[in-house]
């Protein structure tokens, strides 16, 4: 169920107008209303949530959030007006909470256990501005900055205030308020330069320099192409490039590979996309994309993670493993540098293996949890997310049901107890899971342990009641008031 979050700029430069005579704002509202037009023509927007926040002061900057139904969403909308400040920073900050506020009761981020591609509340978050100067009561500021103390318990377990499904789009608009004697210009719509830019992209998301009503509905039909069920991640290339490919798809010894400079391809931010289920409608896995942390029982606090995962690549061409009735998950990736050029190497029998460094004990890079590929036909590239350290236990396997039937010796036991010892604790229950489904149950102790401590677990149970403290006793839409009134500690 997609979430659509319109952040209005409620401004008094809002109230400026174009060489029509129409306000800013008013095209902000147009602007929202073709938006959902647009969104209605797919059938999957019967399940969309809508949002509406301001450039108020919280908790008045939400007007319709978690409690609020459609009919307040368009009554709130059209209601608005602009008499206020530019602080964006402080909006963005109390979007970005009000649609974190249910993570912590639904369990979705699983601080510490690893990150759920398939568990996620996709997020797209729609600014409308004019780009002016950013303004508060004290100054007028060059730079975006978001307020770092949320008042939402749990929100030092990430670095960023968005999560890895949630992407901001910015939609500034530029029209003239003389008319143009220069004919329009076609094409694409390029990004703006103002403060908002940078925080799109960091998001995964991106801006748009709005010039004419033209470029503004070319935007909007755009962005109902953005609402898209996935995760940003960052992919970064470690190691040396590969041998560089020939037009048969064999390695060409003759030519550079052009590995002593950065190419696009190493680093790239972007969305794997999670298809829902065609049974149930909703996205089915079975492994996470491991930690960057070994969980002790000893760790009194977790490490607060970044919002998007760094999964590192490596360029060594490695066969796809597979086998019988172990289950795998399959991510399409989004576009990019790095799609493309695996595609041009025209070698989709062989894959790069994927990792996250640190999520390992014994070693820095740690081991390996699935593989990029193209796919057979050249079309586009996946992500295969497969147990943990899987080049290891898929020949056990292997060998469990082709040779031993089931009935392993004591050698086996060894190999398969010292793989075990590399296995970040949370993976034994989906891999518990996974053996049964294979018909072998009984591989894995049923007294299971997460790795995390008695402490942490606490804390995180403790984060969740208070939540739905804060749900209960505050104001309208669970808006967040700058002070939380309940102690952490």
């Amino acid at each position: 169920m997609p979430i659509l979050l319109f952040l209005i700029d409620t401004s008094a430069s809002m109230n400026q107008r174009t060489d029509l005579g129409t306000s800013y704002l008013d095209i902000a509202k147009g602007a929202v209303e073709l938006f959902l037009k647009l969104r209605a023509r797919d059938p999957a927007s019967r399940g969309d949530r809508y949002m509406l926040v301001t450039y108020d002061e919280p908790p008045y900057c939400i007007k319709a959030g978690w409690k609020e139904n459609h009919a307040t969403f368009m009554s709130e909308l059209k209601n608005l007006q602009a008499s206020g400040l530019t602080t964006l920073g402080q909006a963005l900050r109390s979007s970005f909470d009000l649609l974190n506020l249910n993570r912590l009761i639904s369990g979705i981020d699983n601080y510490g256990q690893g990150r759920n591609p398939f568990f996620l509340e996709p997020s797209i978050l729609i600014t409308i501005t004019d780009g002016n100067k950013l303004t508060s009561t004290a100054s007028v500021q060059e730079e975006l900055h978001l307020p770092l103390n949320s008042p939402l318990p749990g929100s030092e377990l990430t670095k960023e205030p968005f999560r890895w499904d949630q992407r901001l789009f910015a939609l500034v608009l530029r029209l003239p308020g003389v008319a143009s004697t220069e004919p329009e210009q076609l094409g694409s719509v390029p990004t703006d330069e103002s403060a908002i830019t940078q925080m799109c992209e960091v998001t995964g998301g991106r801006s748009y320099c709005v010039r004419t009503q033209r470029m503004l509905n070319q935007c909007l039909e755009s962005l109902v192409q953005k609402v898209q069920s996935g995760v940003v991640i960052n992919f970064e290339k470690t190691g040396p490039d590969p041998l560089p490919v020939g037009e048969d798809g064999l390695m060409d010894l003759c030519r550079p590979s052009n590995s002593f400079g950065a190419q696009p391809w190493h680093s790239c931010h972007k969305l794997i996309y999670v298809r829902p289920n065609s049974k149930t409608g909703v996205p089915v896995g079975h492994w996470p994309i491991p930690e960057s942390f070994w969980p002790e029982q000893n760790l009194s606090s977790l490490p607060p993670r970044t919002s998007h995962p760094v999964v590192r690549f490596s360029c060594v061409d490695c066969e796809p493993m597979v086998i019988d009735k172990l289950p795998f998950d399959k991510y399409e990736l989004e576009p990019s540098p790095l799609t493309q050029y695996i595609l041009e190497r025209k070698s989709p029998h062989t894959c790069w293996q994927v990792f996250v460094t640190s999520s390992g004990k014994y070693n820095e890079l740690g081991y390996p949890f699935g593989y990029l590929k193209a796919s057979t036909t050249l079309t586009c590239v996946n992500l295969f997310v497969m147990p943990y350290n899987y080049p290891v236990l898929l020949p056990l396997l292997d060998d469990l049901f082709k040779v031993h039937k089931l009935k392993p010796n004591l050698k086996w036991r060894q190999a398969f107890d010292s793989y075990l010892k590399t296995l970040p604790p949370y993976y034994l229950l989906p891999l518990k899971k996974a053996l049964r489904m294979m018909g072998a149950p009984n591989l894995i102790s049923d007294n299971l342990d997460c790795g995390l401590s008695y402490s942490v677990i606490s804390y995180l149970k403790k984060l969740s009641q208070q939540v739905v403290l804060v749900k209960t006793n505050k104001p309208k839409s669970f808006a967040l008031r700058s002070a939380f009134p309940y102690s952490l500690v």
